[in-house]
């Protein structure tokens, strides 16, 4: 079984004992327990049910396992040619990690 759930404008996809690097939140701590009530889909064994856009009464209990996780840096590298342009930046994306608890239906 497995669900698909919204939060802060992104989509994920998440299965009971999951971890999963969500966008990072603000002032939320370690072990504290997070709830999804905008799911979109749930898919169990041959049968699935989809809102529209979300299904009332379904939500997704995480538990944050770090409120602070740094992604792997990623290098912005702009050129234009013959003007003698370039810039190299950095940027390493902040997540949460959370474990998926329990998927109610």
């Amino acid at each position: 079984m497995y669900a698909i759930f919204k939060t802060d404008g992104k989509s994920y996809k998440a299965s009971e004992g999951d971890t999963l690097h969500i966008d990072y939140r603000k002032n939320i701590s370690e072990k504290e327990l997070l709830e999804f009530s905008d799911v979109q889909a749930i898919v169990k064994e041959g049968e699935s049910s989809f809102g529209t856009p979300y299904l009332e009464n379904a939500r997704v209990v995480a538990q944050v396992v770090k409120p602070l996780v740094k992604g792997d840096k990623l290098i912005v590298y702009k050129k234009k040619r013959r003007k003698g342009y370039q810039k190299k930046q950095g940027h390493r994306q902040r997540y949460t990690l959370v474990k998926i608890d329990k998927i109610e239906a």
